[in-house]
């Protein structure tokens, strides 16, 4: 048996409820592999989940965290691909915050070789997020335009660097004008709106006649209202979050919540044949119990060789709620990880 520190939430509500505590790490099973985790990687599910804001949470007590990178120490029964020693990244539905992980083989990866623990416990995620969204939903095509919300974070990254490989005419929105020369000069964007008052006419402006098909929507609210109005016929839109919904503290202020939930941009499907406008929606932790598909979405990824996430921030394990909070603000560029003895 293996001891392990983990960040533990007694039942969904407030993360200041989250707790750091010791607990005993079973061998792992037939088929499992025991990981020493090296980094985490956090995402807005977490955040979600914690709040109790999220239908794939698990009742009761639970540790979050959907992804991370580390190296085996154990091999259960009737496991040949992996080895004591291989430096391996991984998803999990939840249980990602902890020192050791027992999980089933085929949720991990090797990590590549002039990859960082960091660059690997960002990639899975959003990179799946971003892959499935753009081609299976959205079919990505050659030369294409597309919408690209918060285009600055994890899923943003990735989806732009996904598009450039199809050659695809990327617009990026963010909330902060302090992102906007990175997105530009570093990322490849042909364009970075602000989003602000002014965002339906400068989307119009961006697009300069080009035929919106793709949208990138996870911000809810008048953006996707407006993002609505200027997608072209035949045009998709693939909604991955609801970002606007997000609270900066610990537990949701649900007034706010109720009165935007109200408010809510209606789209009806009586009108879509003859808007011939499509919308879809779509969770990455439902794709978890899909394996084949996972796996046929991660070839396709991995097919693009694209180059590692962008880390933004990095924080010990101890400051995990230093690390929620800075990402809760939205002010962040790329991934944040957690790091345990690295």
């Amino acid at each position: 048996m293996q001891e392990r520190q983990v960040y533990r939430m007694p039942k969904a509500g407030s993360i200041q409820n989250l707790k750091l505590q010791t607990e005993v790490l079973e061998h792992p099973k037939t088929g499992d592999v025991c990981i020493q985790v090296k980094a985490i990687g956090l995402n807005f599910a977490d955040i979600f989940s914690m709040q109790g804001l999220y239908k794939a949470t698990p009742p009761g007590s639970f540790i979050p965290g959907l992804e991370f990178s580390g190296e085996i120490i154990a091999v259960g029964a009737g496991v040949q691909e992996w080895k004591v020693g291989d430096r391996v990244m991984g998803v999990t539905k939840f249980g990602g915050y902890v020192s050791y992980i027992n999980i089933h083989h085929r949720y991990i990866i090797p990590l590549p070789e002039d990859w960082s623990f960091e660059e690997g416990a960002g990639f899975l995620v959003q990179g799946l997020t971003a892959y499935y969204a753009l081609t299976a939903l959205g079919n990505l095509k050659k030369g294409m335009t597309v919408l690209i919300h918060s285009a600055a974070g994890g899923v943003g990254i990735m989806a732009n660097r996904i598009c450039k490989k199809y050659d695809a005419y990327t617009i990026g929105t963010v909330g902060g004008s302090h992102k906007v020369e990175y997105l530009l000069d570093e990322e490849a964007y042909d364009d970075v709106i602000v989003r602000d008052d002014h965002f339906y006419s400068k989307l119009v402006n961006a697009l300069d006649s080009r035929p919106l098909l793709l949208v990138m929507e996870c911000i809810g609210g008048k953006i996707l209202e407006q993002s609505w109005k200027a997608m072209a016929p035949m045009g998709r839109m693939v909604a991955y979050g609801s970002a606007s919904f997000a609270s900066h503290g610990s537990t949701p202020n649900y007034p706010k919540l109720i009165w935007k939930y109200f408010k809510r941009p209606k789209i009806d499907p009586l009108r879509l044949p003859s808007q011939n406008k499509s919308l879809m929606g779509f969770n990455l932790i439902f794709l978890y119990e899909q394996t084949d598909l996972m796996h046929e979405m991660l070839q396709g990824l991995l097919s693009l060789q694209l180059k590692p996430q962008h880390i933004g921030q990095v924080f010990p394990f101890e400051e995990m709620h230093k690390a929620i909070h800075l990402f809760q603000q939205g002010a962040t560029i790329g991934k944040v990880v957690v790091t345990l003895g690295i």
